[in-house]
């Protein structure tokens, strides 16, 4: 059941150190990785990743081959495992689910009107609706950042709550976009907030601005995560999106997951990365790792 705003307190979260959050975020990037457990990272990396195209030039076409390369990430690494979902605009879930069907990769659609979440919620509840009734496994929204900024966390609330009621039996990726959002404490408000509300995981960005996923602001919402299970022992899922491109960088994250919410979250079932063009410099890595040398990008299909 949908609360109405009035009967909905917003939490009182903790104030946010962002010296504090900054020096321990820094602190991910010393860590020393021995050259198997680079390997195991790295593939657990590839395990992890929401393989993306959300383009207006994308066509059946193109989704297919992001399909195929979902399923098979690198010729002749049979251990490569594949990714765990492919994400994409709710026009193309159908040829997205065709292609991977036989296969555990999930089928993940941008929906109650990507990436600005301009539109009547009773228009965006209805395109929610409409994707998973096409196949969609997975339902990656935006909140209105103009309501969250405005107060209205009530009406945030509410319309998190509605989606996640209209989304099931697919589960929910709330995306805040941190870059709008402007401080520590309100990011971990709006993450509290899309938890409260349902949430099955708390995701930091479109991709469609400059300011997306930073280690900081993603320690922020694992910490929030944390809290929230120790409170009430719920476990919610965490997607840094956008701007991870290095499979070094993809690795401090691990690292960061693992020492702030512990093994239990190093699985995709609780992690994931928004990736785009992240994966195929973790495939170069990994092709290093094992051989030696590196493969020229070329070698690598766009994703």
């Amino acid at each position: 059941m949908v609360k109405n705003p009035s009967s909905y307190v917003p939490p009182r979260v903790p104030t946010v150190d962002e010296v504090g959050v900054k020096e321990r975020a820094a602190e991910f990037a010393s860590r020393s990785i021995k050259k198997a457990a680079k390997v195991e990272g790295l593939k657990l990396v590839v395990r992890m990743m929401d393989l993306t195209t959300l383009e207006g030039s994308d066509t059946p076409g193109k989704v297919l081959q992001l399909c195929q390369k979902a399923r098979h990430p690198i010729h002749g690494f049979d251990d490569v495992p594949p990714v765990a979902a492919v994400c994409v605009y709710p026009p193309l879930v159908k040829p997205a689910k065709a292609a991977l069907e036989g296969t555990d990769i999930k089928v993940a659609a941008v929906a109650t009107y990507f990436p600005s979440g301009q539109a009547d919620l009773a228009d965006r509840l209805d395109e929610v609706r409409r994707t998973v009734a096409d196949g969609a496994d997975e339902i990656d929204m935006v909140i209105s950042r103009g309501d969250f900024l405005a107060g209205h966390y009530g009406k945030i609330f509410d319309e998190v709550a509605a989606t996640a009621e209209a989304c099931k039996p697919a589960h929910l990726k709330v995306i805040l976009e941190v870059g709008e959002l402007q401080t520590f404490d309100k990011v971990r408000l709006a993450s509290q907030i899309a938890i409260d509300a349902g949430a099955d995981f708390i995701k930091t960005s479109t991709g469609k601005i400059p300011s997306a996923a930073s280690v900081p602001v993603t320690l922020v919402m694992l910490e929030t995560i944390r809290d929230h299970f120790l409170k009430t022992g719920k476990m919610v899922g965490m997607k840094p999106a956008g701007g991870i491109r290095e499979a070094k960088d993809a690795l401090r994250y691990l690292v960061m997951v693992k020492e702030t919410l512990g093994d239990a979250w190093l699985s995709p079932d609780w992690f994931r990365f928004g990736a785009s063009s992240l994966l195929n410099d973790v495939l170069m890595q990994i092709v290093k790792e094992k051989t030696g040398r590196y493969q020229s990008h070329r070698y690598f299909s766009v994703s």
